[in-house]
């Protein structure tokens, strides 16, 4: 991912409802990246009663959970989170493929942006700059979202 995230803009997130799904798995630093999504969330204004959390047991779990918000009559968008860190093999490229290429059918089918928060390191070190270090991934989620919702509301206006 470049660290050149795009630059933050004022959205009035008030009416919005918003859905994220958080892996367990990594717990700590899963945790940190949903606490700067939902500062950003309350930040633009939506209000924690549109805001419905679910847990799941891990990464690869993520994008069923997705889908079952996505399907939620009034979701406006879903914020997909979890960690892969590599090890050994590569088996965190493989669950990260997979889960990207399930999230990205998620919001085709459904026509609820899905966004995918969940972030694949090579070391401990990059997961921990990206989940609670000073690369802000959890508000580039969020702003990514409220953004996505913004473009769905004008196209289908």
């Amino acid at each position: 991912m470049s660290l050149a995230a795009p630059t933050s803009r004022l959205i009035d997130g008030a009416t919005f409802q918003v859905g994220i799904v958080a892996a367990c798995y990594n717990e700590k630093l899963v945790n940190s990246l949903l606490v700067r999504v939902l500062e950003e969330l309350h930040q633009a204004g939506v209000k924690e009663k549109n805001i419905r959390t679910v847990r799941v047991p891990g990464s690869h779990e993520v994008p069923w959970a997705a889908g079952e918000l996505a399907r939620r009559k009034g979701c406006d968008a879903v914020i997909a989170l979890g960690l892969l860190i590599g090890g050994d093999t590569n088996h965190h490229e493989m669950v990260g493929q997979s889960v990207s290429q399930a999230l990205q059918h998620i919001a085709l089918t459904s026509r609820v942006p899905v966004i995918n928060g969940v972030i694949v390191t090579n070391t401990l070190a990059q997961a921990r700059a990206r989940c609670s270090g000073r690369i802000n991934r959890g508000a580039e989620f969020a702003q990514a979202a409220l953004a996505m919702v913004i473009l769905k509301r004008k196209l289908h206006s």
